[in-house]
C-alpha cells in the first residue's frame, strides 16, 4: 500500500500561496476598515434599525438564492421554516426545524 501522504502531494503553488494571502489581506482590511469607519459614524436610531435587521436581510438574501434551484427537500424544509416561524415567533427553531426536515427527506431519498 503507498503512502497517501507525501512530500509532493504538500507542495504548493507559489501563485496559488500569493493568491490566498492576498485574499486574507483584502479580507481583513474590508473588516477592519468597517470598524473604523463605523467608529467615526454618529449612530442614530435610523442607522440602529438598519444595523439591526440587516443579518436578516443577508440570511434571506443566502436562502432565497439557494431556494431557486433548490429540490423537493429544499422547499419543503423552507415551508415548514416560514409556517414555524410565524407561528412561533422563534427564527432559530424554525430555521432548525426546517433544516432538519430537509435534510431527513434527503436521508430517505425522497
Amino acid at each position: 500500500m503507498t503512502d497517501l501522504l507525501t512530500l509532493d502531494s504538500l507542495a504548493v503553488d507559489g501563485a496559488a500561496l500569493a493568491a490566498i494571502l492576498a485574499m486574507a489581506v483584502l479580507t481583513y482590511l474590508t473588516r477592519a476598515g468597517g470598524f473604523w469607519l463605523m467608529g467615526h459614524v454618529a449612530i442614530s436610531p435610523r442607522i440602529e434599525r438598519f444595523l439591526r435587521h440587516m443579518a436578516g436581510g443577508v440570511l434571506v438574501s443566502i436562502v432565497t438564492a439557494a431556494v431557486v434551484n433548490g429540490d423537493r427537500t429544499m422547499w419543503a424544509g423552507l415551508a415548514l421554516a416560514i409556517a414555524l416561524m410565524l407561528w412561533l415567533r422563534r427564527p432559530m427553531t424554525a430555521m432548525a426545524a426546517g433544516m432538519a426536515l430537509a435534510a431527513g427527506l434527503r436521508l430517505l431519498g425522497v
